[in-house]
């Protein structure tokens, strides 16, 4: 698993061992069967997630329970409430395993310890961090302009082992349509 982490990190940044063993000791490994809760609505969330294996679903849940999926996180993804994260606040969502996942967890004391004492992670932070909000908008975009069947084929481009994976009502109820809708999309 370590290796994965390792070669995560070193498409951004170059790494010497010393400096990885450094890394390595921030994080800790948690495993996830499927369809648990790494956290719920409510909870204190402690951990922004690397996923090594599995599949994950980042849920909010509306006062009507209706349930509308943010975003899903495969295999070299980072996932969190990242607003619950930062701020040491309760979740305002749900993070639940469509697989059994394993994950490098990271606690908010150990990111800024890392930001603080290596230079070289302050920059990977930071791209990662950027390309989460280029992604952010790109969906926000892509819901705002595109139709639901311009949506499924942007997805399909650009996640086709996603479409294997999720269900097709949870790819309906990201999507921003009815299950209906995304059968006739399948057609």
């Amino acid at each position: 698993m370590h290796e994965k982490l390792r070669s995560h990190i070193e498409k951004i940044v170059p790494l010497t061992d010393k400096e990885f063993e450094f890394i390595l000791s921030h994080f800790t490994t948690m495993h996830f069967k499927k369809n648990h809760f790494v956290f719920e609505r409510g909870e204190k969330v402690e951990y922004a997630y690397y996923v090594v294996s599995g599949l994950l679903k980042l849920v909010y849940t509306d006062d009507l329970a209706n349930e509308h999926i943010l975003s899903f996180a495969m295999e070299d993804w980072w996932e969190s409430d990242f607003y619950a994260y930062f701020n040491q606040k309760k979740a305002t969502m749900s993070l639940k395993c469509i697989e059994e996942s394993n994950t490098y967890c990271l606690s908010l004391e150990s990111y800024q310890n890392l930001c603080i004492n290596m230079q070289k992670m302050e920059s990977f932070f930071l791209q990662k961090s950027n390309l989460g909000f280029i992604g952010s908008q790109q969906r926000i975009l892509s819901l705002l302009t595109t139709n639901s069947k311009e949506r499924y084929e942007q997805l399909l481009k650009q996640y086709p082992s996603l479409i294997q994976r999720v269900s097709k009502t949870q790819l309906a109820t990201y999507l921003g349509v009815s299950r209906e809708t995304l059968s006739r999309l399948y057609s």
